[in-house]
């Protein structure tokens, strides 16, 4: 599944948005192309969508209707969908929080690729991607390049309060306050 001028996973983003708007599934589209959709580097792995997790089963049932791969992965906060060579993970728990109509309602509908979608909002983006931060996944490359590209776009406050649990996203926005990302409080 190696595509590494990402046309696939940009065929995949467009399939699943339109499957998921004209199956009547609220969604937004996130992760790494969410970030690129916003202003930021465009990623070289999977493609990320999330839907409320109350929803989940009927997202998947109706990817799975539209002729789409659908399958279940061992975790259980995501399943994912296979596609135009890709693969993208539709995700209802983003570090362990419920996806709900809340974060779906924050989400920015715009254009990606000529398709009208939600967008996660960059403030919950940026969250999400400190929260997934942890002793044993602290990849920070995963978190700066976003957090620099979008950082007028962030609600700093927010996200900080959100992610004062996690000792890793703290120190990853101290290093963000020090390369002067994150304003001074």
């Amino acid at each position: 599944m190696s595509d590494p001028e990402g046309a696939g996973r940009r065929e995949a983003l467009k399939r699943v948005a339109v499957t998921l708007r004209a199956g009547d599934v609220g969604f937004a589209l996130a992760g790494g192309y969410a970030g690129w959709a916003l202003g930021g580097p465009e990623p070289d792995n999977d493609v990320d969508f999330v839907v409320a997790e109350a929803d989940a089963d009927r997202a998947a049932s109706v990817l799975g209707e539209a002729g789409l791969d659908v399958r279940q992965p061992p975790e259980d906060w995501l399943f994912k969908v296979y596609t135009d060579g890709a693969m993208v993970d539709v995700l209802f728990r983003l570090a362990g929080e419920t996806v709900d109509d809340e974060l779906l309602g924050r989400a920015v509908e715009q254009e990606v690729l000529s398709v009208s979608m939600p967008v996660v909002d960059a403030t919950d983006l940026v969250i999400g991607k400190l929260a997934a931060l942890n002793e044993h996944a602290c990849d920070l490359s995963k978190v700066l390049p976003t957090a620099r590209a979008l950082r007028e776009k962030i609600d700093w406050p927010r996200a900080e309060a959100a992610t004062a649990w996690n000792d890793i996203a703290v120190a990853c926005l101290f290093l963000l306050r020090r390369l002067q990302v994150v304003p001074e409080a």
